[in-house]
């Protein structure tokens, strides 16, 4: 039996306010890329205006994948 621990919501939008998109590496690494490119491009283009929108999306988006984690993570040891 293997046992998986679940990951914490708080940690994830913790490390997730603090870093941004490299914060969402606790959470989802595919977000956490795809956020980290649209932060660049964005914050090139709008002169840093545009990364700082993504910060909340970043944070909504790595709260939103650790509890999908958790969730299927509960569902498979069913």
């Amino acid at each position: 039996m293997v046992v998986t621990p679940t990951k914490s919501v708080g940690i994830s939008i913790f490390l997730t306010f603090l870093f941004g998109p490299l914060g969402m590496l606790y959470s989802t690494v595919k977000g956490a890329i795809i956020m980290g490119i649209l932060s660049i491009v964005l914050g090139i283009v709008t002169f840093g205006i545009g990364a700082l929108l993504c910060w909340p999306i970043c944070i909504i988006w790595g709260a939103r994948a650790v509890q999908t984690y958790n969730k299927n993570l509960i569902a498979q040891q069913r």
